[in-house]
Protein backbone atom coordinates (compact mmCIF):
# COMPACT_ATOMS: atom_id res chain seq x y z
CA UNK A 1 0.00 0.00 0.00
CA UNK A 2 1.40 3.47 -1.00
CA UNK A 3 1.97 6.24 1.53
CA UNK A 4 -0.60 8.19 0.71
CA UNK A 5 -3.01 5.50 0.76
CA UNK A 6 -1.86 4.62 4.11
CA UNK A 7 -2.83 9.05 5.11
CA UNK A 8 -6.08 8.04 3.04
CA UNK A 9 -7.13 4.96 5.42
CA UNK A 10 -5.95 6.84 8.36
CA UNK A 11 -7.62 9.75 7.73
CA UNK A 12 -11.21 7.73 7.64
CA UNK A 13 -10.09 5.68 10.61
CA UNK A 14 -10.49 9.13 12.78
CA UNK A 15 -13.82 9.99 10.86
CA UNK A 16 -15.54 6.62 12.53
CA UNK A 17 -17.67 8.60 14.96
CA UNK A 18 -18.49 11.33 12.45
CA UNK A 19 -19.31 8.34 10.33
CA UNK A 20 -21.95 6.73 12.80
CA UNK A 21 -23.35 10.05 13.39
CA UNK A 22 -23.96 10.64 10.13
CA UNK A 23 -25.60 7.43 9.42
CA UNK A 24 -27.81 8.32 12.61
CA UNK A 25 -28.76 11.41 10.57
CA UNK A 26 -29.94 9.52 7.78
CA UNK A 27 -31.23 6.32 9.11
CA UNK A 28 -33.56 9.23 10.94
CA UNK A 29 -34.84 10.34 7.83
CA UNK A 30 -37.68 8.21 6.47
CA UNK A 31 -37.25 7.30 3.01
CA UNK A 32 -39.70 4.12 2.92
CA UNK A 33 -42.64 3.59 1.06
CA UNK A 34 -41.90 6.59 -1.12
CA UNK A 35 -42.01 9.30 1.61
CA UNK A 36 -41.30 11.99 -1.18
CA UNK A 37 -40.09 14.93 1.38
CA UNK A 38 -37.63 12.68 3.35
CA UNK A 39 -36.39 11.31 -0.36
CA UNK A 40 -35.83 14.86 -1.17
CA UNK A 41 -34.08 16.40 1.71
CA UNK A 42 -31.66 12.98 1.84
CA UNK A 43 -30.72 13.78 -1.76
CA UNK A 44 -30.27 17.43 -0.78
CA UNK A 45 -28.38 16.55 1.73
CA UNK A 46 -25.72 14.32 0.35
CA UNK A 47 -25.51 16.66 -3.41
CA UNK A 48 -24.64 19.45 -1.61
CA UNK A 49 -21.56 17.74 -0.16
CA UNK A 50 -20.92 16.51 -3.44
CA UNK A 51 -21.31 19.88 -4.81
CA UNK A 52 -18.59 21.11 -2.58
CA UNK A 53 -16.17 18.38 -4.57
CA UNK A 54 -16.95 20.19 -7.70
CA UNK A 55 -19.27 17.43 -9.18
CA UNK A 56 -22.41 19.31 -11.06
CA UNK A 57 -25.81 17.94 -10.17
CA UNK A 58 -28.23 17.20 -12.91
CA UNK A 59 -31.84 16.21 -11.70
CA UNK A 60 -33.56 13.82 -14.15
CA UNK A 61 -37.23 12.79 -13.59
CA UNK A 62 -38.73 9.23 -13.63
CA UNK A 63 -40.25 7.41 -16.52
CA UNK A 64 -43.35 5.83 -15.84
CA UNK A 65 -44.03 2.27 -14.62
CA UNK A 66 -46.16 -0.26 -16.54
CA UNK A 67 -49.73 0.36 -14.96
CA UNK A 68 -50.02 -3.10 -14.47
CA UNK A 69 -46.97 -3.63 -11.85
CA UNK A 70 -48.56 -5.24 -8.44
CA UNK A 71 -48.61 -2.32 -5.37
CA UNK A 72 -48.47 -3.68 -2.22
CA UNK A 73 -50.30 -2.33 0.00
CA UNK A 74 -52.54 -1.33 -3.03
CA UNK A 75 -54.54 -3.85 -3.79
CA UNK A 76 -53.73 -4.20 -7.28
CA UNK A 77 -51.78 -3.07 -9.87
CA UNK A 78 -50.67 0.67 -9.59
CA UNK A 79 -51.61 4.27 -11.58
CA UNK A 80 -47.97 3.54 -13.50
CA UNK A 81 -46.51 7.23 -12.86
CA UNK A 82 -46.63 7.40 -9.30
CA UNK A 83 -44.94 10.40 -7.22
CA UNK A 84 -40.93 9.25 -7.34
CA UNK A 85 -38.13 11.64 -6.79
CA UNK A 86 -35.93 12.71 -10.34
CA UNK A 87 -32.62 10.77 -10.04
CA UNK A 88 -29.48 12.80 -8.94
CA UNK A 89 -26.85 12.35 -11.25
CA UNK A 90 -23.55 14.01 -9.96
CA UNK A 91 -20.33 14.31 -11.84
CA UNK A 92 -17.13 15.35 -11.50
CA UNK A 93 -14.19 15.76 -13.80
CA UNK A 94 -10.67 15.98 -12.75
CA UNK A 95 -10.15 18.81 -11.12
CA UNK A 96 -6.34 19.43 -10.61
CA UNK A 97 -3.95 20.23 -14.14
CA UNK A 98 -0.99 17.98 -14.34
CA UNK A 99 2.16 19.62 -14.19
CA UNK A 100 4.16 19.50 -17.59
CA UNK A 101 1.58 19.31 -19.69
CA UNK A 102 0.46 22.58 -21.69
CA UNK A 103 0.07 24.53 -18.66
CA UNK A 104 3.14 26.92 -20.16
CA UNK A 105 1.37 27.26 -23.06
CA UNK A 106 -1.82 28.61 -21.10
CA UNK A 107 -3.69 25.57 -21.23
CA UNK A 108 -4.80 23.06 -18.60
CA UNK A 109 -4.00 19.54 -19.46
CA UNK A 110 -5.24 17.01 -16.81
CA UNK A 111 -4.36 13.45 -16.61
CA UNK A 112 -6.64 11.08 -18.34
CA UNK A 113 -5.17 7.92 -17.87
CA UNK A 114 -7.14 6.41 -15.89
CA UNK A 115 -10.92 5.05 -15.59
CA UNK A 116 -13.92 7.12 -14.57
CA UNK A 117 -15.73 5.56 -11.58
CA UNK A 118 -19.51 5.07 -11.48
CA UNK A 119 -20.51 4.92 -7.94
CA UNK A 120 -24.35 4.13 -7.24
CA UNK A 121 -27.16 4.02 -4.16
CA UNK A 122 -30.39 4.11 -3.37
CA UNK A 123 -32.42 6.22 -0.92
CA UNK A 124 -35.44 4.51 -0.59
CA UNK A 125 -36.18 1.58 1.87
CA UNK A 126 -39.09 -1.01 2.35
CA UNK A 127 -39.99 0.72 5.71
CA UNK A 128 -43.20 2.12 6.58
CA UNK A 129 -42.36 5.85 7.33
CA UNK A 130 -44.74 5.83 10.30
CA UNK A 131 -44.28 2.77 11.97
CA UNK A 132 -42.47 2.32 15.08
CA UNK A 133 -38.86 1.27 13.31
CA UNK A 134 -37.79 4.88 12.70
CA UNK A 135 -34.42 5.49 14.47
CA UNK A 136 -30.96 4.04 14.94
CA UNK A 137 -30.18 2.66 18.11
CA UNK A 138 -26.74 1.81 18.57
CA UNK A 139 -26.07 -1.50 21.45
CA UNK A 140 -24.66 -1.16 24.98
CA UNK A 141 -21.43 -2.74 23.71
CA UNK A 142 -21.28 -0.44 20.26
CA UNK A 143 -20.62 -3.25 18.17
CA UNK A 144 -24.04 -2.98 16.01
CA UNK A 145 -26.90 -0.84 15.79
CA UNK A 146 -30.77 -1.54 14.64
CA UNK A 147 -32.60 0.68 12.16
CA UNK A 148 -34.70 1.16 8.93
CA UNK A 149 -32.42 1.10 5.99
CA UNK A 150 -28.95 1.05 8.00
CA UNK A 151 -27.46 -1.68 5.76
CA UNK A 152 -29.67 -1.74 3.39
CA UNK A 153 -28.69 0.87 2.17
CA UNK A 154 -28.14 4.28 4.14
CA UNK A 155 -25.08 2.57 5.63
CA UNK A 156 -23.85 2.57 2.03
CA UNK A 157 -24.99 6.25 1.24
CA UNK A 158 -22.52 7.23 3.96
CA UNK A 159 -19.39 5.32 3.42
CA UNK A 160 -19.39 6.94 -0.18
CA UNK A 161 -19.51 10.49 0.09
CA UNK A 162 -17.61 10.19 3.34
CA UNK A 163 -15.16 8.25 1.03
CA UNK A 164 -15.16 10.93 -1.82
CA UNK A 165 -14.90 13.81 0.79
CA UNK A 166 -11.47 12.03 2.23
CA UNK A 167 -9.82 11.71 -1.17
CA UNK A 168 -10.21 15.26 -1.96
CA UNK A 169 -9.07 16.39 1.75
CA UNK A 170 -6.07 14.27 0.58
CA UNK A 171 -5.51 15.82 -2.63
CA UNK A 172 -5.92 12.94 -4.75
CA UNK A 173 -7.57 13.73 -7.77
CA UNK A 174 -10.67 11.14 -9.49
CA UNK A 175 -13.04 11.41 -11.87
CA UNK A 176 -16.73 10.09 -10.96
CA UNK A 177 -19.91 10.11 -10.85
CA UNK A 178 -22.68 9.27 -8.25
CA UNK A 179 -26.38 8.44 -9.35
CA UNK A 180 -28.66 8.21 -6.15
CA UNK A 181 -32.50 7.13 -7.11
CA UNK A 182 -35.38 6.73 -4.93
CA UNK A 183 -36.99 4.19 -6.57
CA UNK A 184 -34.43 0.86 -6.40
CA UNK A 185 -36.77 -1.11 -3.30
CA UNK A 186 -39.60 -0.97 -6.29
CA UNK A 187 -37.69 -2.25 -9.23
CA UNK A 188 -35.86 1.29 -10.25
CA UNK A 189 -38.70 1.83 -13.47
CA UNK A 190 -38.78 5.63 -12.83
CA UNK A 191 -34.64 5.48 -12.62
CA UNK A 192 -33.78 2.87 -15.09
CA UNK A 193 -33.47 5.21 -17.78
CA UNK A 194 -30.86 7.24 -16.00
CA UNK A 195 -28.74 4.39 -14.73
CA UNK A 196 -28.77 3.06 -18.45
CA UNK A 197 -27.08 6.28 -19.85
CA UNK A 198 -24.35 6.90 -17.13
CA UNK A 199 -23.50 3.52 -17.79
CA UNK A 200 -23.17 3.69 -21.06
CA UNK A 201 -21.32 6.56 -20.91
CA UNK A 202 -18.68 5.04 -18.69
CA UNK A 203 -18.60 1.94 -20.61
CA UNK A 204 -17.35 3.75 -23.50
CA UNK A 205 -14.32 4.93 -21.43
CA UNK A 206 -13.54 2.32 -20.37
CA UNK A 207 -14.97 2.39 -16.68
CA UNK A 208 -16.15 0.61 -14.15
CA UNK A 209 -19.70 0.35 -11.68
CA UNK A 210 -19.37 0.44 -8.06
CA UNK A 211 -23.13 -0.13 -5.90
CA UNK A 212 -23.38 0.22 -2.44
CA UNK A 213 -25.74 -2.82 -1.86
CA UNK A 214 -24.98 -4.43 1.45
CA UNK A 215 -21.82 -7.40 1.53
CA UNK A 216 -23.16 -10.91 1.93
CA UNK A 217 -23.64 -11.96 5.49
CA UNK A 218 -19.75 -12.85 5.41
CA UNK A 219 -18.78 -10.01 4.47
CA UNK A 220 -18.22 -11.17 0.72
CA UNK A 221 -18.80 -9.90 -2.64
CA UNK A 222 -21.40 -10.72 -5.13
CA UNK A 223 -19.66 -11.70 -8.43
CA UNK A 224 -23.14 -13.26 -9.92
CA UNK A 225 -26.44 -12.36 -9.90
CA UNK A 226 -29.52 -13.92 -11.80
CA UNK A 227 -31.89 -11.39 -13.71
CA UNK A 228 -35.56 -11.27 -12.64
CA UNK A 229 -38.97 -10.04 -14.35
CA UNK A 230 -42.13 -9.45 -13.42
CA UNK A 231 -45.30 -10.12 -14.74
CA UNK A 232 -49.01 -10.63 -14.49
CA UNK A 233 -51.97 -12.74 -16.18
CA UNK A 234 -55.09 -11.61 -16.36
CA UNK A 235 -58.34 -13.32 -17.62
CA UNK A 236 -61.76 -12.33 -18.78
CA UNK A 237 -64.71 -14.15 -18.89
CA UNK A 238 -68.32 -13.54 -18.09
CA UNK A 239 -70.84 -12.63 -15.12
CA UNK A 240 -73.82 -15.15 -14.12
CA UNK A 241 -75.75 -15.76 -11.55
CA UNK A 242 -74.67 -18.97 -10.56
CA UNK A 243 -78.24 -20.57 -9.69
CA UNK A 244 -80.15 -18.91 -12.82
CA UNK A 245 -77.75 -18.59 -15.74
CA UNK A 246 -74.68 -20.57 -14.81
CA UNK A 247 -74.34 -21.94 -18.63
CA UNK A 248 -74.10 -18.16 -19.70
CA UNK A 249 -71.25 -18.20 -17.48
CA UNK A 250 -67.49 -18.22 -18.22
CA UNK A 251 -65.13 -17.96 -15.52
CA UNK A 252 -62.28 -16.11 -15.81
CA UNK A 253 -61.29 -17.36 -12.48
CA UNK A 254 -61.17 -21.33 -14.23
CA UNK A 255 -59.58 -19.23 -16.87
CA UNK A 256 -56.41 -18.02 -15.05
CA UNK A 257 -56.39 -21.81 -12.61
CA UNK A 258 -55.55 -23.73 -15.76
CA UNK A 259 -52.88 -21.82 -16.94
CA UNK A 260 -51.50 -20.69 -13.54
CA UNK A 261 -50.87 -24.58 -13.47
CA UNK A 262 -49.13 -24.58 -16.75
CA UNK A 263 -46.73 -21.59 -15.31
CA UNK A 264 -45.68 -23.79 -12.68
CA UNK A 265 -44.46 -26.41 -14.56
CA UNK A 266 -41.87 -23.99 -16.22
CA UNK A 267 -39.70 -23.77 -13.54
CA UNK A 268 -36.50 -25.38 -13.53
CA UNK A 269 -34.31 -24.04 -10.61
CA UNK A 270 -31.57 -26.36 -11.21
CA UNK A 271 -30.75 -24.19 -14.59
CA UNK A 272 -31.59 -21.29 -12.69
CA UNK A 273 -35.38 -20.62 -13.97
CA UNK A 274 -37.45 -19.61 -11.12
CA UNK A 275 -41.03 -18.62 -11.33
CA UNK A 276 -43.37 -17.84 -8.36
CA UNK A 277 -46.77 -17.09 -8.32
CA UNK A 278 -48.79 -14.50 -6.15
CA UNK A 279 -50.80 -12.46 -5.51
CA UNK A 280 -53.91 -13.43 -6.48
CA UNK A 281 -57.24 -11.81 -7.46
CA UNK A 282 -60.43 -13.16 -8.90
CA UNK A 283 -64.56 -13.08 -8.03
CA UNK A 284 -66.82 -10.99 -5.93
CA UNK A 285 -68.76 -13.46 -4.15
CA UNK A 286 -69.40 -17.53 -4.46
CA UNK A 287 -72.40 -17.14 -6.19
CA UNK A 288 -71.08 -15.09 -9.21
CA UNK A 289 -69.04 -16.24 -12.20
CA UNK A 290 -66.42 -14.87 -11.75
CA UNK A 291 -65.81 -12.14 -14.91
CA UNK A 292 -62.32 -11.20 -14.18
CA UNK A 293 -59.05 -12.25 -12.44
CA UNK A 294 -55.65 -11.83 -12.20
CA UNK A 295 -52.31 -12.90 -10.67
CA UNK A 296 -48.99 -11.53 -10.69
CA UNK A 297 -45.57 -13.38 -10.47
CA UNK A 298 -41.94 -12.98 -10.43
CA UNK A 299 -39.06 -15.22 -12.38
CA UNK A 300 -35.78 -15.60 -12.35
CA UNK A 301 -32.94 -16.53 -14.89
CA UNK A 302 -29.31 -17.11 -15.41
CA UNK A 303 -29.15 -15.76 -18.92
CA UNK A 304 -30.75 -13.68 -21.71
CA UNK A 305 -31.57 -17.37 -23.71
CA UNK A 306 -33.87 -18.36 -20.36
CA UNK A 307 -35.17 -14.90 -20.32
CA UNK A 308 -36.41 -15.22 -23.30
CA UNK A 309 -37.68 -18.53 -23.18
CA UNK A 310 -39.41 -17.44 -20.19
CA UNK A 311 -41.23 -14.64 -21.72
CA UNK A 312 -42.09 -16.57 -24.91
CA UNK A 313 -43.85 -18.99 -22.71
CA UNK A 314 -45.82 -16.60 -20.79
CA UNK A 315 -47.08 -14.84 -24.18
CA UNK A 316 -47.78 -18.01 -25.46
CA UNK A 317 -50.60 -18.46 -23.01
CA UNK A 318 -52.50 -15.43 -24.39
CA UNK A 319 -55.82 -16.07 -26.14
CA UNK A 320 -59.16 -14.09 -27.32
CA UNK A 321 -59.77 -10.88 -27.74
CA UNK A 322 -61.27 -7.58 -25.46
CA UNK A 323 -64.72 -8.83 -27.38
CA UNK A 324 -64.62 -6.20 -30.01
CA UNK A 325 -61.80 -8.02 -31.87
CA UNK A 326 -58.68 -6.41 -30.29
CA UNK A 327 -56.42 -6.86 -26.90
CA UNK A 328 -55.98 -4.43 -24.75
CA UNK A 329 -52.91 -2.22 -25.18
CA UNK A 330 -49.56 -3.52 -24.40
CA UNK A 331 -48.47 -2.27 -20.32
CA UNK A 332 -52.11 -1.71 -19.64
CA UNK A 333 -54.58 -4.24 -17.52
CA UNK A 334 -57.97 -5.09 -19.27
CA UNK A 335 -61.02 -2.58 -18.24
CA UNK A 336 -62.83 -3.87 -15.37
CA UNK A 337 -65.99 -4.88 -17.34
CA UNK A 338 -66.39 -5.58 -21.32
CA UNK A 339 -67.28 -2.52 -23.29
CA UNK A 340 -70.85 -1.86 -23.97
CA UNK A 341 -71.91 -3.34 -27.33
CA UNK A 342 -69.22 -6.14 -27.35
CA UNK A 343 -69.37 -9.61 -28.88
CA UNK A 344 -68.39 -11.12 -26.28
CA UNK A 345 -67.01 -13.40 -28.39
CA UNK A 346 -63.81 -16.02 -28.01
CA UNK A 347 -64.19 -15.79 -23.97
CA UNK A 348 -62.45 -16.52 -22.37
CA UNK A 349 -59.48 -13.71 -22.70
CA UNK A 350 -56.15 -13.91 -21.75
CA UNK A 351 -53.96 -11.30 -21.32
CA UNK A 352 -50.06 -11.75 -20.29
CA UNK A 353 -48.18 -8.61 -19.74
CA UNK A 354 -44.26 -8.69 -19.03
CA UNK A 355 -41.57 -6.63 -18.25
CA UNK A 356 -37.96 -8.25 -17.35
CA UNK A 357 -35.99 -5.10 -16.26
CA UNK A 358 -33.14 -6.38 -14.73
CA UNK A 359 -31.38 -8.42 -16.83
CA UNK A 360 -28.80 -11.31 -15.49
CA UNK A 361 -25.19 -10.04 -14.54
CA UNK A 362 -22.64 -12.69 -15.45
CA UNK A 363 -19.18 -13.73 -13.82
CA UNK A 364 -17.23 -11.78 -16.83
CA UNK A 365 -13.45 -11.71 -17.23
CA UNK A 366 -13.66 -8.10 -16.33
CA UNK A 367 -15.85 -8.46 -13.27
CA UNK A 368 -13.69 -11.11 -12.18
CA UNK A 369 -10.42 -8.37 -12.78
CA UNK A 370 -12.36 -5.97 -11.04
CA UNK A 371 -13.39 -8.59 -8.11
CA UNK A 372 -9.94 -9.55 -7.83
CA UNK A 373 -8.64 -5.66 -7.44
CA UNK A 374 -11.66 -5.30 -4.48
CA UNK A 375 -10.05 -8.28 -3.10
CA UNK A 376 -6.33 -7.29 -2.93
CA UNK A 377 -7.03 -3.81 -1.71
CA UNK A 378 -9.22 -5.62 1.12
CA UNK A 379 -6.12 -8.14 1.68
CA UNK A 380 -3.85 -5.09 2.31
CA UNK A 381 -6.31 -3.83 4.96
CA UNK A 382 -6.94 -6.65 6.83
CA UNK A 383 -10.24 -7.70 5.66
CA UNK A 384 -11.27 -10.41 3.94
CA UNK A 385 -13.38 -10.47 1.05
CA UNK A 386 -14.62 -13.76 -0.29
CA UNK A 387 -17.02 -13.85 -3.46
CA UNK A 388 -20.26 -15.02 -3.58
CA UNK A 389 -23.73 -15.27 -5.51
CA UNK A 390 -27.24 -14.95 -5.44
CA UNK A 391 -30.86 -14.83 -6.84
CA UNK A 392 -31.20 -11.51 -5.55
CA UNK A 393 -31.36 -8.66 -8.11
CA UNK A 394 -29.80 -4.96 -7.85
CA UNK A 395 -29.43 -2.09 -9.51
CA UNK A 396 -25.55 -3.48 -10.79
CA UNK A 397 -27.75 -5.85 -13.15
CA UNK A 398 -28.68 -2.68 -15.19
CA UNK A 399 -25.53 -1.24 -15.28
CA UNK A 400 -23.75 -4.35 -16.12
CA UNK A 401 -26.45 -4.77 -18.67
CA UNK A 402 -25.05 -1.74 -20.58
CA UNK A 403 -21.32 -3.41 -20.67
CA UNK A 404 -20.09 -1.50 -17.80
CA UNK A 405 -18.08 -4.06 -15.63
CA UNK A 406 -19.75 -3.54 -11.90
CA UNK A 407 -19.13 -4.93 -8.26
CA UNK A 408 -22.55 -4.11 -6.40
CA UNK A 409 -22.15 -5.52 -2.65
CA UNK A 410 -19.44 -2.60 -1.73
CA UNK A 411 -21.50 -1.32 1.17
CA UNK A 412 -21.44 -2.28 4.85
CA UNK A 413 -21.72 -5.38 6.76
CA UNK A 414 -25.35 -6.33 8.44
CA UNK A 415 -28.14 -8.05 8.07
CA UNK A 416 -32.03 -8.61 8.84
CA UNK A 417 -32.54 -6.61 5.44
CA UNK A 418 -36.34 -5.70 4.92
CA UNK A 419 -37.28 -6.39 8.80
CA UNK A 420 -37.90 -4.41 11.79
CA UNK A 421 -34.28 -5.63 13.05
CA UNK A 422 -31.95 -4.46 10.07
CA UNK A 423 -29.05 -4.32 11.72
CA UNK A 424 -25.20 -2.82 10.49
CA UNK A 425 -21.60 -4.07 12.01
CA UNK A 426 -20.83 0.02 13.10
CA UNK A 427 -17.07 -1.21 12.58
CA UNK A 428 -17.99 -1.93 8.90
CA UNK A 429 -18.88 1.75 8.60
CA UNK A 430 -14.67 2.37 8.50
CA UNK A 431 -13.63 -1.01 6.96
CA UNK A 432 -15.71 -0.77 4.20
CA UNK A 433 -15.06 2.93 3.47
CA UNK A 434 -11.02 2.86 3.78
CA UNK A 435 -11.88 -0.33 0.91
CA UNK A 436 -13.95 2.13 -1.33
CA UNK A 437 -11.97 4.81 -1.41
CA UNK A 438 -8.31 3.19 -2.09
CA UNK A 439 -10.33 1.21 -4.95
CA UNK A 440 -11.49 4.70 -6.44
CA UNK A 441 -7.96 5.79 -6.12
CA UNK A 442 -6.62 2.54 -7.83
CA UNK A 443 -9.77 2.57 -10.35
CA UNK A 444 -8.87 6.56 -11.58
CA UNK A 445 -5.12 5.82 -11.55
CA UNK A 446 -5.65 3.01 -14.28
CA UNK A 447 -5.51 -0.09 -12.18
Amino acid sequence: MQDNEFKLCAAISAKARVLLEDLRLHVGLPTGCGNKNALNETRDRLTQRLRRLGATVELVPGEAKPEWLFEAGKGGSGSGAGHVPPTAVCRRARQRPVKGKGIEAGGADFDNSGKPVLIVGHLDTVHDPSGPFKALTVAPDGKTATGPGCVDMKGGLVIAVAALETLDEMGIDCEWTVVLNSDEETGSYHSEKALRAEARKCAERGGVGLVLEPALPDGGLVVERLGSGQFMVEARGRSAHVGRDFEKGVSAVTALAERLVTIGKMADPARGLIVNVGPLQGGVATNVVPDLARAWGNVRFSSKAEADELEGKLKGLETGDNGDGRLSPAGKPMPQHLPTGSRGQDLPIVRVHTSFNRPAKPLTPEVQKLAELAAAVAGELGQKLPFGKTGGVCDGNILQSEGLATIDTLGVRGGGLHTTSEWIEVASLVERCQLLAVMVKRISEGQ
